[in-house]
């Protein structure tokens, strides 16, 4: 009597969980066409962004990319040849200077480039503020860029006799890149400057850090003598 109550229950229980099963399916069934239409416009919507994305990409931005950096060569020759007034505005032949290309690429790695290329040209023209602002903009990546920029920062408030500023780019510079040119040119920039500021302890740090891991470089040549000099004038 006990094993009929025990699979009459159980027969119940299978029933009951096979009506669940089936509600849920149904369920779910029902939200799929209640739902289709806008299933089907997201799916499409998704469809859309992708391809307006890769035509954008392959029929704007890179075409656009490349022009660009046609466009820059002729202000880079100008520049080349230290004519920053006309590499800035007129390069000649009917192309762009570096400010009309930031304007019109700014968004492009040439429009990037041309705002380093736009703040030396001003650094060099006596135009510091300018220089300033466009170094500062400039987006610099890599083991050397970054360096340079933060070199011709040092150079630009240096001039302004930003002290302060020039010593922290300086630094920065020279910690930047390992390049051996331009690591040791901005540590004894750093040091000269530290000295100028009768800072010979920071000076001494700076004249050996020269010596000790650019002892070969054209700066490093002088580091020995440089080293001299500062320490005489802290005794």
């Amino acid at each position: 009597m006990a094993r009929r109550r025990n699979q009459k229950n159980e027969e119940l229980e299978d029933e009951v969980l096979v009506e669940q099963l089936e509600k849920k399916d149904k369920s779910f069934s029902d939200i799929l066409e209640d739902n289709q239409k806008t299933i089907i416009a997201v799916l499409l919507g998704l469809a859309i962004l992708v391809a307006g994305w890769f035509a954008y990409n392959n029929l704007v931005r890179k075409p656009k990319m490349t022009n660009a950096a046609y466009q820059l060569s002729q202000a880079q020759n100008q520049f080349e040849q230290d004519s920053f007034t006309n590499a800035l505005t007129n390069p000649g032949g009917g192309f762009p200077g570096f400010l009309e290309i930031i304007d019109q690429y700014g968004g492009t790695p040439a429009g990037n480039s041309a705002k380093y290329y736009a703040g030396v040209s001003y650094l060099h023209l006596g135009d510091f503020d300018k220089a300033i602002d466009y170094l500062e903009s400039f987006k610099a990546v890599g083991t050397v860029l970054p360096a340079m920029k933060y070199g011709a920062l040092g150079d630009a408030y240096s001039e302004k006799q930003d002290f302060s500023a020039a010593l922290s780019n300086y630094s920065k510079a020279a910690k930047a890149t390992e390049n051996e040119f331009i690591a040791a040119e901005y540590y004894k920039k750093l040091g000269m400057l530290y000295e100028k500021q009768e800072d010979y302890s920071n000076a001494l740090q700076a004249f050996k850090t020269l010596k000790e891991k650019y002892p070969t470089s054209v700066a490093g040549r002088d580091a020995e003598k440089l080293i001299s000099r500062v320490s005489s004038r802290m005794n």
